[in-house]
């Protein structure tokens, strides 16, 4: 498994912005998919957004289109999500995760490693 480390949440505002990082433990990432998961108490565990490291094709979930930006910093092994309009709804705990193959899945189940999680809270 890799370690994976998130960074960047916090308060925020309605309507602010925020970016999370999640930095990974070891160069690995030549293939394989990372993608942002959300989970809020008592809910299931969220697909956010997801990237093909090798090609840098990208999806998001509905509620996130056009608000979100997932990216990559292939030198730095580091991924990013950008969020913007951010609404009191996206709070919630933050993960970032990777799986080794190759295809976005929306499922949280097919991703082999995961990050301690960091909050994002979003007032009114």
């Amino acid at each position: 498994q890799v370690q994976l480390v998130e960074s960047g949440g916090g308060l925020v505002q309605a309507g602010g912005s925020l970016r999370l990082s999640c930095a990974a433990s070891e160069r690995t990432f030549s293939s394989g998919v990372m993608g942002w998961f959300r989970q809020c108490p008592g809910r299931e565990r969220e697909f956010v957004a997801g990237i093909n490291w090798a090609i840098d094709s990208t999806d998001y979930g509905d509620s996130v289109k056009g608000r979100f930006t997932i990216s990559r910093d292939s030198a730095k092994n580091t991924l990013y999500l950008q969020m913007n309009s951010l609404k009191p709804e996206d709070t919630a705990v933050y993960y970032c995760a990777w799986k080794p193959t190759y295809g976005i899945i929306y499922s949280y189940t097919a991703y082999d490693s995961w990050g301690q999680g960091t909050l994002v809270a979003v007032s009114s």
